[in-house]
C-alpha cells in the first residue's frame, strides 16, 4: 500500500509560496523608499542603516511604534487597504518628530489568518507611500500568516520608527514660557483616533458609508483620510524658528496632548473659535451626542499638530506650515495657569 504524503504547512494554513511571491511584489515599492544611508536589499535577517561617520556631533535615537486602532476595521469593511499603511507610518514618525527627530528608517507588521497578496500589496503600497513622504526608509517588516488567529478578511498592523536628533537640538518643551503662542496646524480629519467612537456613531445611526458626503466624497472616503504627516513642516519651524515644542494631538486630544509639551508649572488657554472645525466632527458631536468636552479628549477636532513657539515667531511659523501645504493658524497661547492646564475659551 503506498504510503500517504505527509502533512505540509500549507496543509496547517500556511502557503510559504504565496509569502514569497508577496516579497517579490513589494520589493520594487520598498526599494522606492530608500535613502543612500541603506545597506542592505529587502529580504536580509535585519536591515542596514549606516549613521555616517563624523555626521552628528553627539546624536541621540528616538523610536516610536503604533498601530491604526480600529480604524483598520473601516478600511476591511469598504475594502480600500491602499492607505492605511500611510496611517500607521504617520502614527509612529509624527510621534518621535515630536522630540525633534529626523525619521530614518521604518519598519513594519502584518499579520493575518489567510494571506490574500492583492490586500498586502495593498497596504505595502500605502506604508511605502507614508515613508516617501516622511523621508524614511522601509528596510525591514513581517508579515505572519497564522490560521485561525483572525476571522476572515481581517488582519492587522503594527510599525516601528527610527529617527535621530542631536542632544542639543532635542525638544522637551521645557523652553516654553507663559506667553508663547500655540500654532494649530491642521488635521486630515480623525486621522486614526477615537475609531472604537466613530463605529459605535456609525452604528447607532445606521450610517451609509457610501452616502455623499462632501462634494464627491462619501462617507466612508472622510472617515479614511489618511493621517497627515507633519515631516517637513516641523523640520521647516526647527530651522526657520525658535520653536519650543511640539505636541502631535493624538489619544486624549487637545485637552490631553497640548500640556504634554509643556512645563507642569505652565497651562494652555486654547481659543475654540481660531480654527473652523471640519464637518465630520460636526457630524459625529451630533449624531452621537457627544459632548463637547468629550469631543476635545477624544478627537483632534482638526488640528493634528500644535507647535509652540515666541510670539515674535508666529507668523513666520504660520507661513511655513502654509508653504508645505499644511494650514495653520494661531490657536492659543501659553499661560502661567496650573490650576487649568488645558483651558479652553
Amino acid at each position: 500500500m503506498p504510503k500517504k504524503p505527509g502533512l505540509t504547512y500549507r496543509d496547517a494554513g500556511v502557503d510559504i509560496d504565496a509569502g514569497n511571491a508577496v516579497v517579490d511584489r513589494i520589493k520594487p515599492l520598498v526599494k522606492a523608499t530608500f535613502r543612500p544611508e541603506v545597506l542592505t536589499e529587502i529580504g536580509g535577517f535585519g536591515g542596514l542603516f549606516s549613521l555616517g561617520r563624523g555626521r552628528y556631533q553627539d546624536p541621540v535615537l528616538v523610536s516610536g511604534t503604533d498601530g491604526v486602532g480600529t480604524k483598520l476595521a473601516l478600511a476591511q469593511r469598504l475594502g480600500q487597504h491602499d492607505t492605511i499603511g500611510i496611517d500607521l507610518v504617520a502614527m509612529c514618525v509624527n510621534d518621535i518628530i515630536v522630540q525633534g527627530a529626523e525619521p530614518l528608517f521604518f519598519l513594519d507588521y502584518f499579520s493575518t489568518g489567510h494571506l490574500e497578496p492583492d490586500v498586502v500589496v495593498d497596504v505595502v503600497s500605502g506604508i511605502a507611500d507614508g515613508c516617501r513622504q516622511s523621508g524614511c526608509a522601509l528596510i525591514g517588516g513581517e508579515t505572519a500568516e497564522m490560521p485561525d488567529m483572525y476571522p476572515p478578511g481581517e488582519y492587522d498592523l503594527a510599525g516601528f520608527a527610527v529617527g535621530i536628533v542631536e542632544r542639543n537640538e532635542l525638544l522637551d518643551g521645557s523652553g516654553a514660557r507663559a506667553g508663547d503662542l500655540l500654532i494649530g496646524i491642521a488635521s486630515s480629519g480623525p486621522h486614526s483616533n477615537g475609531y472604537s467612537l466613530i463605529r459605535r456613531i456609525l452604528e447607532l445611526a445606521d450610517a451609509d458609508l457610501e452616502s455623499a458626503f462632501e462634494g464627491n466624497r462619501t462617507l466612508g472616503d472622510v472617515l479614511l483620510e489618511p493621517t497627515r504627516i507633519y515631516v517637513s513642516s516641523a523640520q521647516a519651524l526647527a530651522r526657520e524658528t525658535s520653536l519650543r515644542g511640539l505636541a502631535h494631538i493624538t489619544g486624549g486630544g487637545l485637552t490631553e496632548n497640548v500640556v504634554r509639551s509643556i512645563p507642569a508649572s505652565l497651562g494652555a488657554e486654547i481659543d475654540q473659535g481660531a480654527w473652523t472645525r471640519p464637518a465630520i466632527f460636526d457630524w459625529l458631536a451630533e449624531h452621537g451626542d457627544v459632548a463637547p468636552e468629550e469631543m476635545l479628549r477624544t478627537f483632534n477636532c482638526g488640528i493634528g499638530m500644535v507647535a509652540i513657539v515666541p510670539e515674535s515667531d508666529a507668523d513666520t511659523a504660520v507661513s511655513i506650515c502654509e508653504r508645505l501645504g499644511h494650514p495653520a493658524g494661531v490657536i492659543g497661547r501659553v499661560v502661567a495657569d496650573t490650576e487649568h492646564r488645558a483651558r479652553f475659551l
